[in-house]
């Protein structure tokens, strides 16, 4: 039998093999068995259209601003996205109110 790498994210040795996945019992962590750990993620918009830093996005969905009244209204466009690792999928300056994190699933890629 052959040993399986433990998990990358808690270290345990008890993982298994379902298709072509790694699964840990413990975490509930899947990985790629054939793929390597650093592949890059991507990250999507609400239509599947991959995106990229330095994209311009149009807001699908009025979204409300955490401690603040402030509301981002459908159709608000944002240029110069930067793609970022987190809850968060997108670091923005939104015209009007300033820095804010979004998350993929509220936007649709547009064109420049």
């Amino acid at each position: 039998m052959s040993e399986l790498a433990p998990c990358p994210k808690c270290q345990s040795p008890y993982t298994y093999e379902d298709g072509e996945l790694l699964i840990c019992p413990e975490c509930a962590h899947e990985w790629s068995a054939s793929g390597d750990a650093s592949s890059d993620k991507v990250v999507r918009d609400s239509n599947g259209t991959p995106l990229a830093d330095g994209d311009t996005v149009s807001v699908i969905k009025d979204l409300k601003v955490k401690g603040s009244s402030a509301v981002v209204k459908v159709g608000t466009k944002v240029k110069g996205i930067r793609l970022v690792d987190g809850d968060h999928d997108i670091d923005c300056k939104i015209p009007g109110i300033g820095q804010m994190g979004l998350k993929s699933e509220f936007v649709k890629k547009v064109a420049d």
